[in-house]
C-alpha cells in the first residue's frame, strides 16, 4: 500500500541511522531530500540506490500537490532532511498535513531529533517542556520573548553559532542574568559538549570562545 515515510537521519553520528530506515530508504519509490548532495553521501554510505528528489523549504509549497498525487498514484515516498527528524524545524510538515487531509497513510519512524538528547542532559525538569524552535530573527523577536518571561515550563530553541551570543544577551534581557541556561553543542559528534551555568555565566564562556557548529539551548523555567 502506498504511504508517505518521514524517516530521521543521523545529526552527526552515522551509527545512530537505524536497521528500519536504511531498509525503508532501500524500498520507496522515491526520497525527497532537503539537499541531494547532502543526503547522497549518506545514502551512498549506506549503500542505497534509490532515486531522489528536492525537497526544501524554498520549493515545498510548489511540489506537495505532485508528491500527493504520485503516493495516491501508488509510489511510496520517503522524506528525509540534512539531519534529524523532517518537520522538526525543517521540510516536511506541510506535506505530511497534504497527506492526511488526502488520506494518505503517513508513517514516521523513530530516530535521531537533536533536542531530545539535549534535554535530558541538560539536568532540568523534562515532565513538561515547550520545544521553541529557532527564534524570530527581527520581527516578533520581542514580542516571543516577552511572552516567554511567565512560561513554567523547560524552554528548548535552535540557534546558529553566529547568533547565539545575541540570544544569550537577550535571555539575559529578559528572563534575568541568573537564569539557568544550558548548551549542547555538536551532538553525536566528535566535539561534543554540553556548557551549563546562569546565562551571564554561558554569555561569558562563549564570548571567550565563540562556537561552531549545531547548537541546542535548554532554559530552565521561571524560578518561582
Amino acid at each position: 500500500m502506498s504511504k508517505l515515510y518521514l524517516v530521521p537521519t543521523p545529526i552527526g553520528n552515522l551509527e545512530d541511522m537505524t536497521y528500519r530506515a536504511i531498509r525503508v530508504l532501500k524500498e520507496v519509490d522515491l526520497i525527497l531530500a532537503e539537499d541531494t548532495r547532502t543526503s547522497g553521501k549518506l545514502l551512498k554510505h549506506f549503500e542505497i540506490s534509490t532515486q531522489m528528489m528536492s525537497h526544501h523549504m524554498h520549493n515545498e509549497h510548489k511540489t506537495v500537490d505532485t508528491i500527493v498525487n504520485r503516493i495516491l498514484a501508488g509510489e511510496t515516498i520517503a522524506c528525509i532532511s540534512d539531519a534529524g527528524t523532517p518537520a522538526i524545524s525543517d521540510p516536511g510538515f506541510l506535506l505530511t498535513r497534504a497527506c492526511v487531509e488526502a488520506g494518505i497513510e503517513v508513517d514516521c519512524l523513530p530516530g535521531a531529533t537533536a533536542f531530545v538528547p539535549a534535554l535530558v542532559n541538560s539536568g532540568f525538569p523534562n515532565d513538561k517542556f515547550v520545544f521553541e524552535g529557532f527564534l524570530p530573527v527581527k520581527k516578533g523577536r520581542k514580542t516571543r520573548f516577552l511572552k516567554l518571561q511567565e512560561e513554567t515550563r523547560t524552554m528548548i530553541f535552535y540557534e546558529s553559532p553566529h547568533k547565539l551570543v545575541k540570544t544569550l544577551a537577550h535571555f539575559i534581557e529578559y528572563f534575568g542574568a541568573e537564569r539557568p541556561v544550558s548548551i549542547s553543542r555538536e551532538i553525536t559528534k566528535l566535539h561534543e559538549e554540553t556548557i551549563r551555568g546562569t546565562a551571564t555565566e554561558v554569555l561569558t564562556h562563549y564570548t571567550n570562545k565563540p562556537p561552531k557548529g549545531e547548537i541546542v539551548i535548554i532554559v530552565s523555567s521561571k524560578m518561582k
